[in-house]
């Protein structure tokens, strides 16, 4: 099995962005997000029936925007194959027709899936990207309505998306601890839009992947007409393209540091505000978890249910 690469960040972290940017070397493919490894993960456990995976592949709706089919899938996969080696032949087959000799991945709903990721795919390298909570959080809360799915936990306030940085943030960098660098490799934001050329050329010699001058000349070749929320991709990479420091009132910079700062300043972020008694952020952080943990599990119980084929019909025909 090709040994993948995945960009993991939290929401609104300039994922996007790095996965442009790579998906342009010769030796990488990543695809738009594609949201389905722990649906098929759940549904096929351990080891798959080949009919019953490539059942599932023509229901899944990401797949078939990728310009794929059952028929691209069915000769990489066999019974009894690991779960994690048939999700991998999905994108395999998208990597191969992209003409490239790796695959790789963005999907920022994964950071919830750390340890799920890690067991489908035991040799993966990771990239963590990260952005100041602060920034990451004003443009997270001014996404418009119906660009994803929103769940039980989903942050409406600076306080509730720092209850997600922080868990995701930290859980991301405890996978990096228990993998070590020749697997996982942290990148901050801020350095990638201030000098993207040593940024990426430096990821790319330790990814071993072909580095182009040409990967960061993106802009004309992405396509964001029905994405609203990716406009800047029409733009090379810029800094302070959001600042917390104007556009984010104290109060709301108390209330993100008041559960969050700490690892802020873990991370090299300037802090703002005084500390806080940690007995409110804990409430906070808990209840977040708690919501988290309640969604998790009802996806998955549906997810798993013979009624998931319901209804999801066939979208293609093998």
């Amino acid at each position: 099995m090709t040994r993948p690469l995945i960009l993991l960040g939290v929401s609104r972290s300039g994922t996007t962005l790095l996965r442009v940017i790579l998906d342009r070397s010769a030796g990488l493919a990543i695809p738009d997000e594609s949201f389905f490894v722990p649906l098929l993960a759940r549904r096929h456990g351990r080891e798959i029936d080949a009919s019953a995976f490539l059942e599932d592949v023509a229901r899944v709706p990401t797949i078939r925007e990728w310009g794929l089919s059952p028929d691209d899938v069915a000769s990489r996969v066999r019974s009894g194959m690991a779960t994690g080696e048939a999700i991998a032949a999905v994108f395999g087959a998208y990597a191969e027709r992209a003409g490239k000799p790796r695959w790789g991945d963005k999907t920022p709903m994964y950071m919830r899936h750390l340890s799920l990721l890690a067991q489908l795919f035991p040799d993966a390298q990771y990239v963590h990207l990260v952005r100041d909570g602060r920034d990451a959080a004003l443009s997270f809360l001014e996404m418009p309505e119906g660009t994803f799915t929103r769940t039980w936990a989903h942050p409406t306030t600076p306080a509730q998306f720092a209850c997600l940085w922080r868990k995701e943030v930290e859980g991301a960098r405890a996978l990096g601890r228990d993998v070590g660098p020749q697997r996982y490799r942290e990148v901050r934001y801020e350095e990638l839009v201030a000098d993207p050329t040593s940024v990426v050329g430096g990821l790319c010699t330790w990814a071993d992947i072909p580095y182009e001058a040409a990967m960061l000349d993106y802009t004309t070749a992405v396509d964001v007409s029905a994405k609203p929320h990716q406009q800047r991709l029409l733009r090379p990479p810029t800094a302070g393209v959001r600042s917390w420091r104007t556009e984010m009132s104290p109060a709301d910079v108390a209330a993100f540091e008041s559960v969050a700062g700490d690892l802020l300043g873990a991370l090299g972020y300037e802090v703002s505000s005084e500390p806080h008694s940690r007995a409110r952020p804990r409430l906070a952080r808990a209840w977040y978890d708690a919501r988290l943990a309640a969604w998790s599990a009802a996806a998955s119980l549906v997810q798993r249910s013979p009624l998931w084929r319901r209804r999801h019909p066939r979208l293609l025909d093998a």
